[in-house]
């Protein structure tokens, strides 16, 4: 035995006994998306009873957090995340959940500098190797700086876990970890492929005709990306790049294709660059073990001096709703959070400052609300709803009705465009808001 498995022995605790750190008063980090901790947040639920304020921050759950939901009226946890998943959103409609705002970008960088360090941090990771590494698998966003800023450190050990190789920070050694809990090695959660809707495909083939040869995608989860993928995959383009805040399924699809390459990219060429992968098996089989594939923090794949110096860097990111202005709202409905800010503003303005890049926000023109149909195009922003990407940084935006380039052009003519890419059942009242709110001028089209 070798004293790396000695170590390990040493440190081998069950939940219920690594969770005795935890103190009234304390912040609890655990890791994000698909590597929530489970049997840690079960057993630290269980001391409900003898705790008190304790702060337990996540990203976008997509397990069901059972401090949450052991403690609803919050006398002795308060769970907080700084993106929803559905999970999440739906504890925050019982109010047992809240969001933190902020840039994904920044994150490494407020917990280093005190702002959001936690007392303890809970983290899934692989089995340990020979060398005695524990790899944070498919999420590396900010794992580094919770264990770093952390008094105490605690992993949770998921055989099934693929091993995603770095870029860098993507592990912790043994010697700066407190205790070890082996979890139930359960595979990942998987998240179904959206099943593409016919404003999905007429959006994407939108898209698809700005993409060249060499270009280098950032794409998210959904229907609309996968799409997109799918459309790419049968096209006569070649060489293409990533680098993307997320790894989804259309990049498997893309890569095996022959379409990825990334033989143009500036930097980290032949890499396909991410900060966490989230979709199904295939996926997590595709990245374990993959030197095809490199993972980073988000203070490096988010940086926009970073995402801006691959050429032809692609964004591609929905909306909610956006106003006459420009201003994108992709995060909340009114006051109620949906997500989060995340990534979105980093890649829409750093894929701007690539050379020959281009950002897309896209949404479909109209949206259900019970049994009315409204324009996601709108004068102003739902009072309470958050501007996620303001005016100024807005490039194209695409509806299923075209697209239009925003960058350099006046209110009344930002106007013009948004409204000819409106559904046409709503662009008369467009209009009759627009000259109410004074940025439509007598020169203006009539748009039928």
């Amino acid at each position: 035995m070798n004293s790396y498995q000695e170590e390990y022995k040493r440190k081998l605790v069950t939940a219920d006994e690594a969770v005795k750190v935890v103190k009234s008063g304390d912040w609890v980090a655990y890791s994000h998306f698909a590597m929530t901790p489970r049997v840690l947040d079960k057993a630290l639920a269980a001391r409900k009873n003898e705790l008190f304020d304790v702060k337990v921050r996540g990203v976008c759950s997509v397990h069901p957090l059972q401090v949450a939901l052991a403690d609803p009226e919050q006398q002795h946890f308060i769970y907080n995340s700084g993106f929803f998943s559905g999970v999440e959103r739906k504890l925050q409609d019982e109010g047992m959940a809240f969001h933190i705002p902020g840039l994904y970008v920044e994150s490494p960088t407020n917990i280093r500098s005190g702002q959001n360090a936690p007392d303890v941090a809970m983290i899934v990771t692989t089995p340990m190797d020979e060398r005695g590494f524990f790899n944070f698998s498919v999420s590396c966003s900010y794992e580094r700086a919770l264990c770093e800023m952390a008094r105490t450190v605690i992993v949770e050990v998921n055989e099934k876990a693929p091993r995603c190789l770095g870029g860098f920070q993507e592990s912790i050694h043994i010697s700066e970890v407190d205790y070890i809990v082996e979890g139930n090695n359960e595979p990942l959660i998987e998240i179904p492929t959206h099943q593409p809707t016919e404003v999905d495909k007429k959006i994407a083939a939108l898209i698809v005709e700005e993409i060249e040869d060499g270009a280098c995608l950032q794409l998210g989860i959904g229907g609309l990306p996968n799409t997109i993928g799918k459309m790419l995959a049968e096209s006569d383009l070649k060489d293409l790049g990533v680098h993307s805040e997320m790894l989804c399924n259309a990049f498997v699809e893309l890569y095996e294709a022959g379409k990825i390459t990334g033989a143009r990219k500036t930097i980290d060429r032949f890499k396909m660059v991410y900060t966490f992968a989230l979709g199904d098996a295939r996926l997590y089989e595709f990245v374990h073990n993959n030197p095809a594939c490199a993972i980073y923090p988000v203070d490096y794949t988010n940086n926009v001096n970073v995402i801006a110096q691959n050429d032809r860097q692609i964004a591609i990111n929905n909306a909610i709703e956006i106003d006459l202005y420009g201003q994108v709202c992709s995060e909340s409905v009114g006051t109620r959070q949906i997500s989060g800010t995340g990534g979105q503003f980093d890649f829409t303005y750093g894929a701007f400052r690539s050379r020959g890049g281009k950002a897309f926000i896209c949404l479909s023109s109209t949206k259900k609300v019970k049994d009315r149909t409204v324009s996601r195009i709108v004068p102003m922003i739902t009072p309470g709803g958050i501007v996620t990407v303001p005016r100024t940084v807005v490039q194209y935006v695409v509806t299923e009705y075209g697209k239009v380039n925003l960058k350099g052009k006046t209110t009344w003519q930002r106007a013009e465009m948004l409204i000819s890419i409106a559904h046409p059942d709503f662009r008369e009242e467009l209009i009759k808001q627009a000259e109410k709110m004074k940025i439509w001028t007598r020169t203006n089209k009539r748009l039928s």
